[in-house]
């Protein structure tokens, strides 16, 4: 299985747990471009594919609109 191109669960948490008021310009632009990059590549990659952390990181995100290819 491979999460290439997916964003870790801890990388996620630690981006939303950082209130925006506190993030320079650039961190707030990154964290955009890395959650769109992440979506876009959780809805490419097959449901079969993907690891079991990334399963549930995308149910718990909203990120799950392949799971009917499962």
């Amino acid at each position: 299985m491979s999460d290439m191109g997916r964003q870790d669960l801890s990388s996620k948490a630690s981006a939303a747990l950082k209130p925006d008021s506190e993030k320079s310009y650039v961190e707030q632009a990154s964290d955009s471009v890395k959650g769109a990059l992440d979506s876009v590549a959780s809805a490419v990659q097959p449901q079969q594919e993907k690891s079991t952390t990334q399963k549930i990181g995308d149910a718990v995100t909203g990120d799950n609109t392949n799971r009917h290819l499962a």
